[in-house]
Parts: structure tokens; sequence; C-alpha cells
């Protein structure tokens, strides 16, 4: 392809942020990323956001190349045909390559109430609504964490170390994506916490109150407020445009990331999926997907065959509190294994994820930047400096 490519990135999380920053570091290439926050979330964070200990939010000029542009705004519809896409609050932007990198959200969980009363921790915008709604409350109030997942433990683990009266209502089992081993001593941290855990096939919520949740097996739960963490849906942003999805609404892509509808149209992240090899949604997946994203266009536009994504999982890391937490290893296919580190060593396992991830976020935005010094690339949109401030995990970032 001669002359210069436009890519459009829609999405501004660890899969949008990464294929951005891979494919702006490429002369020729122009990068503009649309998203609809003005700054990056760290969305492993949230829970502690909740809590109070980290605010969850770094900005997009720590992590993002400066030879890539940034657009504020929500895509409403992506145009295949005409190669464009619709911002809400701006006119058209063309492309040559799309990004598709829309992230994932709390799911509807279909149960009568929840959407009412329930608060969701998928975003930042539900995580901040949470975190008021937990201040308003009194700290003897029972809170019900719904959902046994990565989430709802992190988050069942955070409050009650803040004094919080907490039950876990699993729906099943606790921990599901544990090997038996891994839910030991997660199940020990809980109970030291003194949060209560509610598992079995009939500990399912069948409705949520403003006061309360009612569960399958005829019990009613005092709850002042109630935390949905079960499940998670994707935008509707593909099935929207005409694009082909799954049962889920993911875009569906082949082996090299592509649409099965256009070869234009590559995707990274929770929002797609490989026919012929899904994987979980996870910031771990994401930042392996967002360079293979960029990496399978820049071929193209070379005019060579792009290769298969090979995606390679090390486990899970939790945190139970600031504390501890259990690190759960797997096998590279993602398959979890009897090898797990508890305890405080768990927990730093868990904080030293983090960091790399967002240094590793950092590093991809200096080597992109390090283009935009020759003079290439648009413009940020003008903003303020932001201020910075010490967090209590000790990492300096936007206030």
């Amino acid at each position: 392809m001669n002359g210069n490519v436009e890519v459009v990135v829609v999405g501004g999380g660890y899969g949008g942020v990464t294929a951005a920053n891979r494919l702006a570091r490429r002369d020729g290439v122009s990068v503009t990323l649309v998203n609809p926050r003005p700054d990056f979330v760290e969305r492993i964070r949230l829970h502690q956001l909740v809590a109070g200990s980290d605010d969850a939010v770094v900005g997009f000029d720590e992590v993002l190349g400066g030879n890539v542009r940034l657009v504020v705004d929500t895509v409403t519809r992506i145009d295949a045909a005409e190669r464009r896409v619709s911002p809400a609050g701006g006119g058209p932007l063309p492309y040559d390559y799309l990004v598709y990198a829309v992230g994932s959200g709390a799911c509807d969980p279909g149960v009568p109430g929840a959407a009412e009363f329930a608060h969701a921790l998928s975003d930042l915008e539900g995580a901040q609504r949470l975190r008021s709604a937990l201040a308003a409350t009194p700290a003897s109030e029972p809170v019900t964490v719904v959902g046994a997942g990565p989430t709802g433990l992190e988050t069942a683990a955070e409050l009650a170390e803040l004094g919080r009266k907490v039950t876990l209502v699993c729906g099943d089992v606790l921990g599901p994506s544990l090997h038996a081993r891994g839910r030991r001593p997660v199940a020990r941290r809980l109970a030291e916490l003194g949060v209560t855990v509610l598992e079995g096939p009939r500990a399912r919520v069948t409705e949520v109150t403003r006061d309360g949740v009612r569960l399958e097996d005829g019990r009613e739960l005092p709850s002042a407020v109630t935390i949905w963490t079960a499940g998670f849906r994707v935008p509707d942003l593909a099935a929207r445009s005409g694009l082909r999805t799954d049962a889920e609404g993911r875009l569906v892509t082949d082996a090299t990331l592509t649409s099965v509808d256009d070869v234009r149209i590559v995707a990274a992240g929770d929002a797609a999926v490989m026919t012929d090899r899904p994987f979980r949604m996870s910031c771990q997946a994401a930042v392996q997907l967002g360079p293979a994203a960029a990496d399978t266009i820049l071929r193209r536009i070379a005019g060579k065959t792009p290769a298969p994504v090979r995606m390679f999982f090390a486990g899970q890391c939790l945190s139970l509190g600031r504390d501890e937490g259990v690190t759960q290893f797997s096998y590279p296919n993602d398959k979890v294994n009897a090898l797990s580190i508890g305890g405080r060593p768990g927990a730093g396992v868990k904080e030293i994820a983090c960091r790399f991830t967002l240094n590793k976020l950092v590093s991809g935005a200096r080597k992109a930047s390090s283009r935009a010094s020759r003079g290439t690339g648009a413009d940020r949109p003008e903003s303020p400096e932001p201020e910075l401030r010490t967090t209590p995990s000790g990492s300096r970032r936007p206030a």
C-alpha cells in the first residue's frame, strides 16, 4: 500500500492502547484512538478504587504514544463499506484499517431487581457510584457480593478488610476458574476476614430488592449494598454495524484476529472471538491480542500474509485485601494446574503483575513517541496538564 495509512482504534483499554502504540511506531501509519473517557482505566484495580486504596486511572499522556491522535467520543456505528466510523459527537472518521477493541462491561443478569438495585463493577463509572454508595452506608450494614469469580473474590476481600460485613453469594462454587487446590487458600483467607460464603447449586440470587436479596433455596439476606460481579457482556457495536458476531455479541474473527466479514477490520480484546480458539476475557489476553492485531495490520500493509495468533497464559492473580492474595498458575493453554502461591507472596505477585502491565503500556508509549519526536503524527486535544499525586500503592498518576 502506497502513501499514508490511516488506522482507527475503537476503544482505549489494554488491547486498544497496546495496538495503537505498536502501530504508531511504523512510519507511514497514522493512528487515531477513539475512547469515551479522557483517561486510561486500570480495570484490574477497580476493586481498589471502591475500597479507596487506588484511583485506577492513568492519564493517556502516560500510556499512549505522543503521535497517536486521541478522540474522546463514543463510536455509534462502523460503516465497513465506506471504511469510516461515526462518533456520537463529531463527524465521521475514515480509515484504511480498523482495530475493534471496545472491551466488555457488566451483563444484564436477567434477575428481577438486579438492574435497579445492584451495583456493577465492570467500568470506572460503576466503581465510582459503588464507592459513593458505600461511603453513604454505615460500616455495620451488610454488604452482599454476587459472583465468586476474580472480581467478586477481590471485591469481597477488599471490603471485608475494611471492616465491612460481607456475604459472598457464589451461585455454585467458590472460585470456579481456580483449581480445587487453589480454592483452599482463598476460602481460608475469606474466613479470616469474616466473609460469609454461600455455595451450592441453590445458592443463586433470584431477586434483588432495595434492602436485600432472595436466593433460590428461599433464604432472604439483608443487604444495604448489593454488588453484582457475575458475568460480562460486550457492546453491540459490531452487531449494529452488520458485522458477524457470536451468540454473546463478540465480533467473529479468524486466527489472525481479522473479521470474517472484512479484512480491513481486526479485533483485540474481550469484544472478539476466534472461531477455532476462543480465549478467556482478561487483561492477560488483551495485552497479547493488542500487539497481535497491530502486527496483522502491519503485515497486510507490507503485502505479507498475517500469521495466526499464538496465546500464552501464565495463570490468574488475585488480591485478597492489601496483605494477602493467591496466584493460581496455569498451563500455556490457560488450563489451571495444581500450583499456586498464597499469603503475602501471592499478594506480591498480584501487585507485580499490575505494575508490570502498566509499565508495559508506558514503555509502548515511549517507543511510539520516539517517532513523534521526528515530527510525525497528529496533535492531541488541548487539555490542562494533570496534577500528579502519589496513591497509596506508591505509583505516580494524574489526580
